[in-house]
């Protein structure tokens, strides 16, 4: 295991774009309704074993047939997933997702077991024992929806996992009206990489403009901030460099995961001892490959199609 992934699981349930939103009592017929899979951890995991990165899954399902999908998709991916933990009488994590032809689509997500997770100890020892020679990624992923973790441990976790030579990587999703910047600011000096895009990093620490943001987290004692903006310039804010990045062009269906194939894409060339300016490249480049789909994962190059992606197509940098 080269990267432990940790966050959201969830099953997602879709349908085809529909023509209009149905009015009170009447049914809308659609082409087709899928199950898929949903929620960070996950989606970063299939894209870390599309790219042929060894990762370890955990988070937590519960006991239904939901959570019966969501390990045996990850299972098919060649993922390790006998990290994941088990809430008896829960649910498991789902969104329901209903896109409407040229509206933006509803969700509607029930968090479920994902309540459940917890840094158990043997997470802790799976990061204590881990060789210290190689290069290794704690990736925790929906931060803000784990009730779970909103505690001390979490702090401890991370603290512990770059004492023994773990990269972290953090991202978030909001949910509701909360004090995001009270529940973030402990973990920031145990992070290295912050990962929110504009709105989230607005509501978390109140600030509009994307150098006061990114100010604010390395104040608090984050390494490194990359802010996202869907189809925009990413800001990228390390210790040694700042500099702007744009975005690589492509045939754009949905953005559904490309946030997530951005972190694996980082991850995986974290792992590869790459700088900062491709780390945010390869990052770029697995965000555009997943835009060409509704899915969140169908689409994502493998290892092959990234290199030549990234022969063939430059991201401009502008330092600033």
């Amino acid at each position: 295991m080269t990267c432990l992934c940790a966050g959201i699981l969830n099953a997602e349930i879709t349908c085809k774009p529909l023509t209009h939103w149905p009015l009170e009592g009447e049914l809308v017929s659609t082409e087709r309704i899928e199950l898929r899979l949903d929620g960070h951890a996950a989606n970063v995991s299939v894209g870390l074993s599309r790219l042929e990165v060894p990762v370890t899954t955990t988070g937590c399902v519960g006991d239904d047939g939901l959570g019966d999908f969501i390990l045996s998709t990850l299972e098919k991916q060649g993922i390790d997933t006998s990290a994941i933990q088990h809430s008896l009488g829960r649910c498991s994590g789902a969104v329901l997702s209903i896109p409407v032809q040229a509206e933006d689509r509803c969700r509607v997500c029930a968090t479920g077991a994902n309540d459940d997770f917890v840094l158990c100890d043997e997470l802790f020892e799976t990061i204590r024992s881990a060789p210290r020679a190689k290069r290794k990624v704690f990736y925790l992923g929906g931060f803000f929806m784990l009730r779970g973790l909103e505690n001390e441990r979490t702090v401890d976790f991370l603290k512990t996992a770059r004492e023994h030579g773990w990269t972290t990587l953090v991202d978030v999703a909001l949910n509701g009206l909360r004090p995001y910047w009270d529940l973030i600011e402990p973990l920031l000096p145990h992070i290295d990489i912050f990962l929110p895009n504009e709105h989230e990093g607005e509501k978390i620490c109140g600030e509009r403009d994307l150098y006061d943001q990114a100010k604010a987290f390395l104040d608090a004692g984050a390494r490194t901030v990359i802010i996202t903006q869907g189809e925009q310039d990413t800001l990228c804010f390390g210790e040694t460099e700042q500099f702007r990045a744009g975005a690589f062009h492509t045939d754009f269906v949905s953005g559904s995961g490309a946030g997530n194939a951005f972190g694996a894409g980082m991850i995986a060339a974290i792992l590869e001892g790459l700088g900062l300016q491709d780390i945010i490249r390869w990052g770029a480049a697995m965000g555009a490959s997943v835009v060409r789909s509704e899915s969140a994962t169908e689409t994502l190059f493998n290892r092959a199609e990234l290199a030549a992606f990234l022969d063939e197509n430059e991201l401009v940098i502008e330092m600033v």
